[in-house]
């Protein structure tokens, strides 16, 4: 079992890569090791700030994975830096692990492969430039020694377990050693192959190959799992899964399992809503008596202009409302009614709508564009998922934060502007009775099918609809166009996507795309300038046209999932509507370029006929 961190910095990480980058369970690759941010049970909770929204709270308190004990969201713990080193602030933060714990000798002569448990290789922190933390080997007679690199490769499940690679077997694979294994790594010089590496024993001389781990019949070489899970040091009883080789920081090794809602003002009196708005605190006020002296200390000032007995009248009925045990929390359906009721929407200093005219040249086919001039969005990490994203067809295995049930979520709150994009729903049914029942939409459905089924996931759940992949198509052609209009990089513009079709509750078909950043970018009002009809109109018509031809054409043209593919998305590659999956909901899932735009394809099921 590994032993508990120190308290030592060793490198920094903003906030909002806690959540879709370098969450729990996740590793961090500094310049002379690797580490992986260990669970909540280790995280310095006094030194953590409350983050308070009520909707999201009762959603994710639903989660099977999370439970209704759930009571808050907090941030990063956090302390201002001195100028000294040595101050508390120096050792607060969020706890990480080293990992993978073997570790590889980079002097030439040496190469030795171990453990960071034998002892073998000592961490050196310099206190003024932590971000230069690093293992050495003393495997010379002069100097400090030789800087030990992480070994390259782990191996992980599908049920989220992350295990060392098993050096000691994999090279002892025709037998065990007939002594004491010291282990030495060595690069085989093929060139550019991440698997060009191989590992012999200097005590009995036997020697194999890391890419035997990667070709055909890895499995026979490969362990079964173990059930570890390193960001709780502890391992499951019992794992029926066969371990996984990958490389260290590969893109499927982490997977962010998220719920986010939008701050939109609560209905009713003035009173009513500042009450909303300073819940994290309010809650917090035990009797009436108390009520004065505790608004005056959270300089609540706005607040005691009301009588204190309405004041806490209307505390005792909200926490009576969030107290009710909720059978669903619907997160989308309170924000959309707000997004399409711009003029009776509510405001507040987190939300503030206005509406414009539709984009010029789209009028029939694009409702009247809404303009967010002010949003908050919170975002919490209910859990992790690996080898497979969350919302690959809806469902993912989620890997568990903490060793016992949480009482706190890692959260974050970002502040942007944003512009809110609908199609009228005429326009959406009746592109739908043409695309309905089509080859290569049918095509997709029979791929998520399929995709579950190898999975031994539910195969009941329902197709998302083509609707779904009409909107996330163009939502991901326009934050293209955007980014190149604008200068927005793509990463920082996040879509939001309204999809349901009639006969499951009020139909929807729109996307927000916002930005949501913790720092000045997004938030100076340069995407709502770019929601003026004439401005927007002809963006999206760039976005259009540049959506007929791929530079991969015809090959992404004619792409469509098939028996032996895993991907879940028609015509669309990097090239034309992949965008970063910070931005994507769905993981560049569920799109084609086809239900837009006329393409190689000549499939004839465009939503946008006229404008081409």
């Amino acid at each position: 079992m590994a032993e508990k961190p120190q308290s030592r910095r060793v490198g920094g990480i903003r906030p909002s890569q806690l959540m879709h980058t370098y969450g729990v369970g996740a590793t961090v690759d500094l310049p002379n090791f690797s580490v992986m941010v260990a669970g909540l049970d280790d995280w310095d909770e006094p030194e953590q700030t409350t983050i308070t929204e009520e909707r999201l709270l009762a959603a994710v308190r639903l989660e099977p994975h999370v439970g209704p004990q759930l009571a808050e969201f907090r941030g990063a713990p956090w302390q201002p830096e001195t100028r000294n080193p040595f101050d508390s602030w120096a050792r607060t933060g969020v706890p990480v692990l080293p990992f993978p714990r073997w570790l590889r000798c980079s002097n030439q002569k040496c190469r030795l492969l171990a453990s960071v448990d034998s002892k073998l290789f000592e961490l050196e922190v310099p206190p003024t430039r932590p971000h230069l933390a690093r293992y050495l080997h003393k495997c010379t007679a002069r100097g400090r020694g030789a800087v030990a690199l992480p070994a390259r490769f782990v191996v992980a499940c599908p049920a989220g377990h992350m295990d060392e690679f098993p050096w000691v077997e994999y090279c002892h694979k025709e037998g065990p050693c007939v002594g004491n294994p010291v282990l030495e790594a060595f690069d085989t010089g093929e060139g550019g192959r991440s698997t060009s590496m191989g590992v012999t024993c200097r005590t009995c001389g036997r020697t194999n190959y890391v890419h035997h781990a990667f070709g055909e019949g890895r499995e026979k070489v490969l362990p079964q799992c173990r059930g570890r899970h390193p960001h709780l040091r502890r391992f499951d009883e019992k794992c029926p899964h066969q371990t996984v080789a990958m490389l260290l920081g590969a893109s499927n090794a982490w997977f962010a399992v998220q719920r986010s809602a939008l701050s939109i003002p609560a209905g009713g009196d003035r009173l009513s809503q500042l009450v909303a708005e300073h819940w994290g605190k309010l809650q917090l006020i035990p009797a009436e008596d108390t009520a004065t002296p505790m608004l005056k200390m959270g300089g609540l000032a706005e607040l005691l202009k009301f009588p204190v007995h309405d004041v806490w009248k209307e505390i005792e009925a909200r926490r009576a409302d969030t107290e009710e045990a909720p059978g669903d929390v619907d997160l989308r359906g309170p924000e959309w009614t707000q997004l399409v009721n711009p003029t009776t929407a509510g405001t507040s200093p987190d939300f503030r709508l206005r509406e414009t005219e539709a984009p010029e040249g789209f009028s029939g086919l694009v409702a009247p564009t809404v303009l967010a001039e002010r949003l908050r969005e919170v975002v919490a990490l209910t859990g992790f998922s690996r080898i497979d994203a969350p919302g690959a067809g809806g469902e993912a295995r989620t890997v568990r934060l903490s060793r016992h049930s949480p009482v706190w979520l890692p959260a974050a709150e970002t502040r942007g502007e944003g512009l809110f994009v609908r199609l009228p729903e005429t326009a959406v049914c009746s592109w739908e009775d043409r695309a309905a029942g089509t080859e290569r939409l049918e095509a997709l459905r029979e791929a998520l099918k399929r995709w579950r089924a190898r999975r031994g996931l539910d195969l009941q759940l329902g197709w998302p609809g083509e609707r779904l992949v009409l909107l996330h198509s163009l939502a991901h052609a326009l934050i293209n166009e955007l980014s190149l209009e604008c200068g927005y990089a793509a990463a920082s513009i996040r879509e939001r996507l309204y999809s349901n079709e009639p006969g499951r509750g009020e139909p929807m078909a729109g996307f927000l795309l916002y930005t949501a950043a913790p720092d000045t970018e997004g938030t100076l009002g340069g995407l709502v300038s770019l929601g003026r009809p004439d401005v927007l109109g002809r963006l999206l018509s760039n976005a259009l046209q540049r959506a007929m031809l791929c530079s991969t054409d015809p090959m992404c043209a004619d792409h469509r999932p098939g028996e032996d593919d895993e991907t879940l998305h028609g015509a669309s590659c990097h090239a034309c509507l992949f965008v970063p999956e910070t931005s994507c909901e769905l993981g560049n899932r569920f799109l084609d370029r086809t239900v837009l735009v006329a393409t190689l394809a000549g499939a004839r099921i465009e939503y946008f006929t006229s404008q081409m």
